[in-house]
């Protein structure tokens, strides 16, 4: 008899897994990608919400890149917040994560770019950080304060960046907020095992993220925890959820951040999921997990 997945028993989080499953089949990756992308539309479109009042947002390019402006009703800070949306390099778009782009501005009184990165496996691996390089690089030489924010892969983007502007000599970048990051950990060890079949997000999937993107194995803004050093990188805030098979990227990036004199602040959520952005309003873990990566944002960005 095979064991049974871990699962949190959260209620709220629990029906969460129930209406993604609705959606999205836990088989997913098998499908062809524009059945993936369609899947993922409809889900991100269930959980969708009415923005904040006075929120104005507008779409634009740079260079060929999409992105989205976000301004919200009072603005404290002129650092810029850069978002880099998750969705394992192959899904995701300006409007997957619309709404959670509007709460964090408006609770952050910032202006916020989100970035509609190429995606694969159309577009390999270096297309998606080069994109959002070119962007940042543009904030920080017109407004000179960013504060980079990610989920999933696009926290894995959000820590290589902040290696890259490093590499560069880049200065501004004030902080980076990594939500459920995929960093290269080993995928034979530590929560690639003991989550493997976790709910919302298996160890299968993450092989098949890492396989379709195709970025170079040991390279370190691919994999950020295969940096040679990371000392001299922005503050960060980083937050795990404990049924997730990433968990321990998150976990291992912090103990190694801090190890080489990098401030930083850890949180593990003891009840999620991968993905529990989306569940911030129904779930009393997911809100409150929300409301850190919020105040974690704001304190980067009135720094």
């Amino acid at each position: 008899m095979s064991a049974q997945p871990p699962v949190p028993t959260e209620r709220g989080i629990l029906q969460f897994l129930a209406i993604c499953d609705s959606f999205y089949p836990p088989d997913a990756v098998q499908a062809s990608i524009e059945q993936q992308r369609h899947w993922y539309d409809a889900l991100c479109a269930r959980f969708d919400r009415p923005l904040p009042p006075e929120m104005i947002f507008a779409d634009g390019m740079f260079q060929r890149i999409p992105i989205r402006r976000y301004r919200p009703r009072k603005i404290s800070t002129r650092t810029i917040l850069l978002y880099l949306h998750g969705g394992g390099f192959v899904v995701g778009s300006l409007e997957s994560h619309h709404a959670i782009c509007a709460e964090i501005a408006d609770f952050a009184g910032a202006e916020l770019v989100s970035v509609d990165y190429r995606l694969a496996p159309e577009y390999r691996w270096p297309a998606q950080t080069d994109d959002g390089f070119a962007v940042l690089k543009h904030l920080l030489s017109a407004n000179g304060k960013v504060v980079l924010i990610g989920d999933s892969a696009g926290a894995n983007l959000a820590a290589g960046l902040a290696l890259r502007a490093r590499d560069e000599g880049l200065s501004g970048v004030v902080g980076q907020v990594l939500i459920y990051p995929a960093l290269g950990g080993d995928l034979t060890a530590d929560s690639y095992v003991e989550m493997a079949a976790a709910p919302g997000l298996t160890t299968a999937d993450v092989v098949y993220y890492r396989e379709i993107l195709q970025a170079p194995a040991g390279n370190e803004i691919a994999e950020p925890l295969q940096a040679a050093s990371l000392a001299g990188l922005p503050p960060a805030f980083i937050t795990v959820a404990h049924f997730d098979p990433l968990r321990d990227d998150g976990r291992h990036y912090a103990a190694r951040l801090t190890a080489e004199g990098v401030e930083v602040w850890f949180r593990e959520e003891p009840q999620m999921v991968h993905a529990w952005l989306r569940a911030r309003h129904m779930s009393d873990g997911a809100r409150d997990g929300f409301r850190a990566v919020c105040e974690a944002i704001s304190h980067f960005a009135a720094a």
